[in-house]
């Protein structure tokens, strides 16, 4: 089109051509049909696993948390031959409220570890819009010093609305972890609720991450996250939070002599730190490194390895039967049914449920 502005009459006055309009869809989308990823055989995904391969673990990971039945299939077996490689690290549960700072934490955490020669892997359970039932998995812009180490592996893993299933993928993730090698492995919850107990089932240490400053400490937590806690750091006890740091630090540490003797006999301990500055941040790891020789010393660390596998065996079974009821024909045809009963107050929710269930258990 002739913009009239170039017409000899409009003087020092000049109009560029437009540049042509640009397809909506890429020309060139056709060229990465070509860059497809490969896949692997089970023995391949086992060879590179066991060799330390972050390329193929990755690929092993996402068929972990894949919901297709083949994945799932071919990711349990890869997970039952990891097995024997498995069970040699230091697995460590990080929890806090929302802005404690547990990834800028997990990022100080983990360049000290790397600078011990020590291989991390960070697997960060990510929590996902009830909504759009999205996640940000934004974890790794917030450890950018870890996220390009070699010897560092971050996993981000949305919880899109199932945490039991988030958290029985994140266990099956941490045996793919211990078998390529890493020996210390860091799980980090979306935040006080009810992942920790979830989390504290899968880990050797279990740290809880406090803000000094926030009023009553005690009421910052609830007492059940406190009891879980076998160390409680208190981050960002930096410049004029010293003093509030150290408040915060008795406060808690008087309140942990109130709760019963922990079942591995060990008295967990308070400190201050900040992730920002890093400082204090080696003695959170001697406070960790401290714990795993006390109860390797007396035998609690074997037991509570042992006790956390039965609690997965029983968890998986329960995870089962739901799904082998819920998606079972003639059970959703009877649960549509009663529901429309006990809307109608013809029965009453309990006795639905029975009703229900004969009909499954009589099958």
């Amino acid at each position: 089109m002739e913009h009239i502005e170039n017409n000899g009459e409009f003087h020092n006055l000049k109009v560029n051509k437009g540049i042509q309009e640009q397809p909506i869809v890429n020309p060139y989308i056709s060229d990465f049909k070509r860059f497809k990823r490969k896949t692997y055989s089970v023995s391949e995904y086992i060879d590179g696993i066991i060799k330390g391969n972050v390329s193929i673990l990755s690929q092993a990971v996402t068929l972990v948390e894949s919901s297709r039945p083949e994945h799932r299939a071919i990711a349990q077996e890869v997970i039952e031959k990891c097995i024997p490689y498995s069970g040699n690290s230091v697995r460590i549960g990080i929890t806090g409220v929302p802005g404690a700072g547990k990834s800028t934490s997990i990022d100080a955490f983990g360049m000290q570890l790397i600078k011990e020669k020590h291989k991390l892997a960070v697997l960060a359970i990510d929590p996902s819009s009830e909504i759009s039932k999205g996640s940000i998995l934004g974890d790794k812009t917030r450890m950018e010093r870890l996220s390009i180490e070699k010897n560092a592996f971050i996993r981000p893993s949305p919880t899109a609305g199932s945490l039991g299933g988030v958290a029985r993928k994140t266990r099956e993730t941490i045996i793919l972890c211990e078998a390529a090698g890493f020996d210390r492995i860091i799980i980090e919850t979306v935040g006080v609720g009810q992942s920790e107990t979830a989390v504290h089932s899968m880990v050797d240490f279990f740290l809880l991450i406090q803000l000094p400053g926030t009023g009553d400490e005690l009421q910052g937590i609830k007492r059940g996250i406190m009891e879980m806690a076998d160390g409680i750091a208190i981050n960002k006890a930096d410049g004029n939070n010293m003093e509030k740091a150290k408040l915060a630090q008795n406060q808690f540490q008087n309140a942990l002599h109130l709760f019963p003797p922990t079942e591995s006999g060990w008295q967990p301990l308070v400190l201050t730190y900040s992730g920002y500055y890093e400082t204090g941040v080696r003695e959170v790891l001697d406070m960790i490194d401290k714990y795993i020789v006390f109860v390797d010393s007396n035998g609690y660390f074997q037991h509570k390895r042992n006790e956390q596998l039965k609690y997965w065996m029983y968890e998986t079974i329960d995870d089962k039967l739901k799904s082998n009821f819920y998606n079972n024909p003639e059970i959703q045809k009877e649960l549509s049914k009663c529901e429309n009963e006990v809307l109608h107050s013809n029965i009453s929710p309990f006795g639905a449920a029975n009703k229900v269930l004969k009909i499954y258990f009589d099958k």
